[in-house]
Order: C-alpha cells, then sequence, then structure tokens
C-alpha cells in the first residue's frame, strides 16, 4: 500500500482535487456495504478517503426490580477493522481514519494508534467528539482528553517515540499526518469566532499538518473563515468540507445538527421543489455551484461528505473535476 502523508499530496498536487469522507456501516451489516459505499468513488482516482469515527453509545436497559443497568454499546465495528477491510480490498488508496477523545482513556487512544501505525496508517484526523445524548456538554472521561489540541499532542509526543507508559524506553516513533476540524460558522460551543480560531491555533500548534471544515453552504462564510484563520497566523492548507443537501427536511434538521446556516436563495429554491427528486437535484445543483466558486477562488481541494450515499457527489465531482 501507499504511505503518503495528506500534507505531501497537498503540498505536491498540480491542481485541486476531490477527497470524500464515508460513514462506517451500522453492526451487523456485511462489508459489502462498506465497499458499496467506496466503489463508485474510485472512479475520480480519490488521493484519500477519510473514515469517520462514532463512539460507544450508552443505554439504561431496565431491570425486573424497576432500577436500571448502564450499557455501553459499540453501533459499528472498530476503527480497526473497518480500515483494514478498505487496505484488503483498495490496498493503493491511501485511507485517513478519524480518532476521536470521546469515551476513551488515554491509554485506549494510544493503543488504538499504534494498531493503525501497525497497519501502515500514516495519516489521522483528531477529533475531540460530540457528547453522548443526554448530556448537555462534552464530558471526558476518567483519565481521557478533553479538547483535541490534546489528542494532537499526544500524536506529536508519539511521532518523537514518547509514550504513555515511561517504561518504554527508546520507542518506535510514529509518522503520523494530523488533520484536525474547523467551523467556518463558529463551532457552537464557542462563545465567538474569535475564541473558536484561537481554539485551532491551539491544535496547529500542537501539530496539526493541515485543516478540514465542517460543511457549509455560503462560501462567503469560509472565505471570511480563512481571512480570519490567515490573519491569526495560521499558515497550514485550509481544504473547505461540503455536503450536499437532499431533501427538503433537511432545511430543519442540518441547523438543528451541525449548528450552520442555511441560506435563504437555497432555503426557497428547496421550498419550492414539488418532488423529492427535485430537492435531490437542486442540492447536487447548488454544491456544484458552490464547488466551482470554491476553486476559482483557490481552494486546494474540495473535501465531500458522502454519509455512505455516494450517489449526489458523484454527480457532483463528474462536474466540477
Amino acid at each position: 500500500m501507499t504511505m503518503t502523508k495528506v500534507i505531501d499530496i497537498l503540498n505536491t498536487a498540480k491542481k485541486p482535487f476531490a477527497s470524500f469522507e464515508l460513514v462506517p456501516p451500522l453492526k451487523g451489516s456485511d462489508v459489502s456495504r462498506l465497499y458499496d459505499s467506496i466503489d463508485p468513488l474510485m472512479q475520480f482516482h480519490p488521493p484519500f478517503i477519510n473514515v469517520t469515527c462514532h463512539r460507544d453509545e450508552v443505554e439504561y436497559v431496565p431491570n425486573a426490580s424497576g432500577t436500571y443497568t448502564k450499557m455501553t454499546l459499540a453501533k459499528r465495528p472498530s476503527t480497526v477493522a473497518i480500515v483494514a477491510a478498505i487496505m484488503r480490498r483498495y490496498p493503493e488508496l491511501e485511507i485517513v481514519p478519524h480518532v476521536i477523545c470521546g469515551g476513551a482513556s488515554r491509554s485506549k487512544v494510544e493503543s488504538e494508534l499504534l494498531d493503525l501505525h501497525f497497519l501502515g496508517i500514516r495519516n489521522i484526523v483528531a477529533l475531540r467528539g460530540d457528547a453522548i445524548p443526554g448530556q448537555r456538554h462534552f464530558i471526558a472521561e476518567a483519565d481521557g482528553f478533553s479538547h483535541s489540541s490534546e489528542l494532537v499532542a499526544m500524536i506529536s509526543s508519539l511521532n518523537h517515540g514518547q509514550y504513555l507508559d515511561p517504561t518504554v524506553k527508546n520507542g518506535l516513533s510514529t509518522d503520523f499526518c494530523v488533520g484536525v476540524a474547523a467551523y467556518p460558522e463558529k463551532h457552537f460551543e464557542a462563545a465567538n469566532i474569535d475564541t473558536d480560531i484561537m481554539h485551532l491555533k491551539q491544535k496547529v500548534e500542537a501539530g496539526a499538518d493541515y485543516i478540514v471544515t465542517q460543511m457549509f453552504f455560503d462560501n462567503e462564510q469560509f472565505f471570511r473563515f480563512v481571512d480570519r484563520v490567515r490573519q491569526a497566523g495560521i499558515t497550514v492548507p485550509v481544504i473547505p468540507g461540503l455536503k450536499p443537501i437532499s431533501s427538503q427536511r433537511q432545511i430543519d434538521l442540518l441547523p438543528r445538527s451541525f449548528h450552520i446556516d442555511i441560506p435563504q436563495p437555497l432555503v426557497e429554491r428547496l421550498s419550492k421543489t414539488k418532488s423529492a427528486d427535485d430537492a435531490y437535484q437542486t442540492g447536487i445543483e447548488w454544491a456544484i455551484r458552490q464547488s466551482r466558486d470554491l476553486l476559482r477562488h483557490g481552494a486546494p481541494a474540495i473535501h465531500y461528505y458522502t454519509m455512505a450515499k455516494p450517489d449526489n457527489v458523484c454527480q457532483i465531482v463528474s462536474e466540477v473535476f
């Protein structure tokens, strides 16, 4: 398999490219469902594909006595298993797994990173992760990370052969390239955009090599964000992330789930659609215009969130690249 770092791909690319992100199938699915979400994307020869990670979920199961038992459930196969399955079928594809702080101790995160290193993975996206349902805000595990900058710092330490276990002497250095997330419209927990960019700068100073943004639907938001990032002294590449709207319902669902704005022109166009197919096509057309505008303004690449349903993204990329 290849061992190319994303930062090297960005620095040596002769023209902008499309990269993709997929959601692993739920536990109990056949591996063919994973491959079905990737196969259509391979026609575009993506230099890398990101694989999301979801923390274990907590459920409270009622007992006959009227009490409840807390159970932690993994709803999807492990990141390591997903990565290994993809490597088996697509040995030349660079895979970028997400590693999250949520639901894990520092030692568990380190073990996962070392497992990925043993598989030959050289790229990681380091994320804090979301709070579990029912929590009003993110709560770190005992001996876990509260912020993704701490996770980035751990990866940087591993890259220098420094392990959590002090008895490990002359440990083998990993060689991870690290991507981090950013929010053109501000993370909903940040007090303001300047504070959010300060936190982003902390992640870069801890060792992040590049930035990928959350989805957005107004390019002006992205352009203003990049200007602020550069003014703050952050010089690493910033890749815009896009997700095409696929239904009228997403006008309401996406702002609530991802804390983003839907521009009024897009809302009006979607509101006038007469069928599900019309709404689906409207989302594709909007993303095509967004993509072309981003490339005209110098975006080094565009990262598309496929959500394991790549048909609309394939139509967009076919028109843009």
